[in-house]
This record gives C-alpha cells, sequence and structure tokens, in this order.
C-alpha cells in the first residue's frame, strides 16, 4: 500500500440551518479553499468522493461541478454522521491502492431546524435493531431519538461509575472555550458548568448545551500518492499513518448495554486497528478531533481510543488530561457541541482541523508541538471511522 498525504484542506465558517447559502456555494468555497492550498489546479483531481446525508442522488456531481467538468468519477457516499471520514478513507484507498495519483474528498450538509428524523416511513428504518434494543432497556420517550440512546449510555456509565452530572457538564464548558478561537465555529461564547447545567433537559444526564446542534457547512481535502506531493514540493506534507472503519459487532444488540448500542465497541476496535497498523499507540498522540454528538459519546469516547483506562474518564477530565495543558488537547477546534455537526461535512472538518494542527497553522488554539494526530467519525446505523495523521 503506497504512502497517502494530505496536501490541501479547506473549510467554509458552519452556520445555523436557514442562515447558510446553499449546498454547491458552500462546497465550492471549501474546495476553493483546499485546491489554493494544495497548490494544484482541479484539473489534476482524477476522481472525487463526496459525502452528504440529506439531498437527493449526484448532489456530489452538481457540488463537484462548480469547480469544472473534467469527466471524472464522482462518487456519492451517505454513511450518517461518518459521512465525511468515509469519503475521506475512499480517497485514500484510491490513493494507496495506486488507483489514482490526485483524488479529493468533500464533505457537505444544508440541514433542516431541528433534531435528526427519519425522511422514509414506508420502509424499514436502518436504526430499528437499535431502537428495539433502546427500548427494551428504558423505554422510549418524547425526547429526541439520538439523545435518547446517547443519554442513556451517558446514564448506564453513570450508575455504573458513579460519575457526578457535572463532569458531563465540564466537556461542553471546554467544548465552548476551545471554540471561542475558532472562527469557523457556530457557538464562540463560553460557557461555565453551571450555565450548561441550568439549560433545559433534553434526556438524563443530557440538557441543551451537551447536544451538538444542526449545521450547514462545508469542507474538503486534497490527497495524493507520495510521489504526486514530491513532484509538487509538499514531500512534507502530513500523511495518513493509519485508517480503520467499523460497523456494528454482536454486543451492540445483544449485551444489553446502551453505550454499546451507540458504538462503543466500534470505536475501541477501530482505535486498536489504528493503532496496530501505526505502530504507536495513544501515548503518542498529542491533539484528537473525537466525534462529541453528545458529551455522554465524548467521555464514553477517550475510554474507547484508550486516551484513559475504563471507568477514569471522570479523573481524566477533572485532571484537565481533555484540554490545553493535559495529556491531550480533544477537539481543539470547539467540535461537534459547539463548532457544529454538518453531518456529511463533519469528518472532513475534522481532517481540516487536525492538519493545520499538525502544520502549525491552529492560530490561538494550536496545540504546541504536535506531530501525531488521531481522528474519530461515529455513525450509528453504523460506522465508526478512526485516523492517525503524521507530520514527522
Amino acid at each position: 500500500m503506497r504512502k497517502v498525504h494530505v496536501i490541501g484542506v479547506g473549510m467554509v465558517p458552519f452556520q445555523k440551518p436557514g442562515k447558510s447559502d446553499d449546498y454547491p456555494v458552500m462546497a465550492k468555497g471549501a474546495m476553493t479553499a483546499a485546491f489554493e492550498d494544495a497548490g494544484v489546479p482541479f484539473t489534476d483531481v482524477e476522481q472525487a468522493y463526496v459525502g452528504y446525508v440529506y439531498g437527493d442522488s449526484t448532489c456530489g456531481q452538481r457540488a463537484v461541478y462548480e469547480m469544472g467538468q473534467t469527466g471524472i468519477p464522482v462518487f456519492n457516499v451517505n454513511n450518517n454522521c461518518s459521512t465525511g471520514s468515509t469519503a475521506l478513507m475512499l480517497a485514500k484507498q484510491a490513493i494507496a491502492g495506486g488507483m489514482a495519483e490526485c483524488v479529493l474528498a468533500l464533505g457537505f450538509e444544508k440541514m433542516e431546524k431541528g433534531a435528526l428524523g427519519a425522511k422514509w416511513d414506508d420502509r424499514a428504518n436502518p436504526l430499528e435493531w437499535h431502537a428495539g434494543q433502546m427500548n427494551g432497556m428504558q423505554g422510549f420517550t418524547a425526547a429526541p431519538p439520538a439523545a435518547q440512546m446517547f443519554g442513556g449510555a451517558g446514564r448506564e456509565y453513570r450508575w455504573k461509575y458513579g460519575t457526578k452530572r457535572e463532569t458531563f457538564a465540564k466537556i461542553s464548558s471546554k467544548a465552548r472555550s476551545h471554540a471561542s478561537k475558532n472562527p469557523y465555529a457556530l457557538f464562540k461564547d463560553e460557557l461555565t458548568v453551571e450555565e450548561v447545567l441550568a439549560s433545559p433537559e433534553v434526556f438524563d444526564p443530557l440538557t441543551r448545551f451537551q447536544c451538538c446542534p444542526p449545521t450547514c457547512g462545508a469542507a474538503a481535502a486534497i490527497l495524493c500518492s507520495e510521489e504526486f506531493a514530491k513532484k509538487h514540493g509538499k514531500g512534507d506534507a502530513v500523511w495518513i499513518a493509519a485508517q480503520a472503519m467499523t460497523t456494528d459487532f454482536p454486543s451492540s444488540f445483544e449485551e444489553k448495554s446502551m453505550m454499546k448500542v451507540v458504538g462503543y465497541d466500534m470505536t475501541k476496535k477501530a482505535a486498536a486497528k489504528v493503532y496496530e497498523e501505526a505502530g504507536i499507540g495513544a501515548e503518542d498522540v498529542d491533539v484528537v478531533e473525537l466525534h462529541d454528538c453528545f458529551t455522554a459519546n465524548e467521555l464514553l469516547t477517550y475510554e474507547g481510543l484508550g486516551l484513559c483506562p475504563e471507568g477514569e474518564a471522570e479523573k481524566f477530565i477533572w485532571d484537565g488530561d481533555n484540554t490545553f495543558g493535559g495529556k491531550y488537547v480533544t477537539n481543539p477546534s470547539g467540535g461537534l457541541l459547539s463548532k457544529g455537526h454538518p453531518l456529511g461535512a463533519t469528518g472532513l472538518a475534522q481532517c481540516t482541523e487536525l492538519v493545520w494542527q499538525l502544520r502549525g497553522q491552529g492560530e490561538k488554539r494550536q496545540v504546541e508541538g504536535a506531530k501525531v494526530a488521531l481522528q474519530h467519525n461515529l455513525g450509528l446505523g453504523g460506522a465508526c471511522v478512526v485516523t492517525m495523521y503524521r507530520k514527522d
């Protein structure tokens, strides 16, 4: 397998639904920034992988055509909340497998206001097994289904380890602090733990400020072979050291655990594959962008990625080991909680942030001396993509 470099990244500032441009405009902004960053023209691209969740078929072509019509293959990708990183993985595989020299990965989303919901009611819901497990363990309420699932996982963890509600709220407070330094983030106002807890309850232990908002946005990355990178003066570019995707294991449906239903085992096993492939472990990571759709999932992911031992996430949080000055900086961008979560764009926005961090371009949120970065992007239904980047 060939070495794969990320030579260009770009994104547009995320916006609330109803406030954004249409998806071709957002996509063009992200792609233009990525190509300017890479210093190569669109005509060098041999394939494009385009991720989005909500939209008609071939929206990928409509978006890519904003850069020109060169006749290249355009693959439309939908893998729920992990869509952006799935497009990234497919682009990486095309380069690593020798099928192309330069590939575009693009993700965008134009979302509606309110909680996520199914668009079709005349066929099987892809989450019906997950929902069935949840209903059997904790029932079904009027709260948004995703909040019930991740909130239920947080509740299970809290009952298992005696975790305080303040611990979950502290994750949101940290996210807002990081986002206050990110011009691309949706929410930049800082919040105290008390303010997070005072916001309306959505599903115990989650309050409104512990749930990511529906968001519109776009992000893009230009991937290439090592030979292509050297030819274009990018031989020292960030490269993908390892990458893995997992889907649900039997434990999601057989172990009567909400933590397993929302993908804890997917995360744990994808991370293990990445560490094995890269030949280095969690202790070598400097900066992390992880899937904090809810504070409960960020807490679970600390342990799933091996950033701390199982059962010790609360200590990890209160010791400040998840932020500047601690062992790892998690979500310097502000994460989904504060940067926003346009489903198709999230994975590529995480990629963009980590490439900037490894280049030393993180500005006021720069993680000093970052050389190894870890990305975690999770979608129920299910898919988890973990990616390790290096700059050395």
